[in-house]
């Protein structure tokens, strides 16, 4: 069986991400999507409310599964068996940093590959931090963003205006 594990914030979970779980599952048998806390990004949502954004927001795709993870993605990675590591790109500058961390990864685990995958182009300037700035000012993120995250943006919103 072919396992693959797509690490990130996710936070929240975009369209572009959804493009890449999209393409990604017709290659593999199985893909965890690895959750992890990023202590350099301010979160909106929290570890739990990101898996179940995410849960819902691939209940179309049944090779899936969701997972919060911390510690060293190589260990993570034996403890799965999994033989891939994706990675979704929408510009250079997500190249270079991704390269480096790709390098990194080969040498801690040689067995194991970094599988690069273009963003489509309608999703290509879409970010997780892009999203929430539009939608906190206001703006209209439905076509960027899954119906579920939408959703959460809005109720995100409606807790920060009653504070």
């Amino acid at each position: 069986m072919r396992v693959a594990v797509y690490p990130g914030s996710f936070d929240p979970v975009t369209n572009g991400h959804i493009d890449i779980l999209e393409k990604t599952s017709k290659i593999f048998d199985r893909i965890v999507i690895a959750v992890v806390h990023n202590v350099t990004k301010n979160a909106l949502f929290s570890l739990d409310e990101r898996v179940e954004l995410i849960r819902e927001s691939t209940k179309h795709l049944n090779n899936i599964e969701v997972e919060c993870f911390s510690g060293l993605l190589t260990d993570y990675i034996r403890e799965k068996k999994a033989c891939a590591i994706i990675r979704g790109l929408r510009t250079m500058t997500d190249f270079e940093y991704e390269m480096h961390m790709s390098m990194m990864n080969k040498r801690l685990m040689p067995e194991v590959d970094t599988i690069f995958i273009m963003s489509d182009s309608n999703y290509i300037f879409v970010s997780s931090s892009g999203v929430k700035e539009a939608a906190m000012l206001g703006g209209d993120v439905s076509t960027l963003v899954p119906a579920a995250v939408k959703k959460g943006l809005q109720e995100k919103l409606k807790q920060f205006k009653q504070k």
